[in-house]
């Protein structure tokens, strides 16, 4: 009896060990910051997901252009392109400072991936431009020049800086056995 017992035992504790063991974790939910709401671009062939401000009092337009770009605008401040692209920093810096029209005046965020300036035509304006990883894939992403309308603040240009940078891969589940 005391040997039935001990099997039981040993068995059960196993089987506990092991039912705790090789659980593969969920990833964590992805939190938007206040303002923002996550926006899964997956449907548009972009495997992500990125931050993007609260549709609730504004229009959200997403197009995708024949030349490749996902073109996502919300309300007049929020008009972000992204082109799978590799990219080129250097000579988009040389470009921006070589613009005879739009006058260069100053880069507000000069990182090695992403750069944030203020330029003028008639008043002053502010642009960026930003290129991100994910797995093998490269993206550009920048503001959408308007011809039309007033040109964006720092403070719009900047909610794009940071949905470009919290581009996170949307991970797909295994179907359950």
């Amino acid at each position: 009896m005391k040997k039935l017992l001990s099997i039981i035992s040993a068995i059960a504790i196993i089987a506990s060990v092991q039912s705790c063991g090789d659980k593969k974790e969920e990833p964590a939910a992805v939190v938007a910051p206040a303002g923002m709401i996550t926006l899964d671009l997956s449907k548009y062939g972009k495997p992500f997901t990125i931050f993007v401000p609260d549709t609730t009092n504004s229009k959200m337009e997403i197009m995708e252009q024949t030349w490749g770009a996902l073109e996502i605008k919300i309300g007049k401040d929020f008009q972000l392109s992204i082109t799978e692209d590799p990219g080129d920093m250097e000579l988009r810096k040389t470009d921006i400072q070589g613009d005879e029209v739009n006058k260069f005046k100053s880069f507000v965020v000069d990182e090695p991936t992403t750069i944030m300036w203020e330029s003028e035509i008639t008043k002053p304006e502010f642009h960026f431009y930003s290129i991100q990883k994910l797995g093998n894939s490269t993206y550009v992403y920048e503001d959408i020049k308007s011809t039309e309308g007033e040109p964006l603040s720092k403070e719009a240009v900047q909610k794009m800086v940071d949905a470009a940078k919290s581009m996170k891969e949307v991970v797909k589940k295994a179907p359950e056995a």
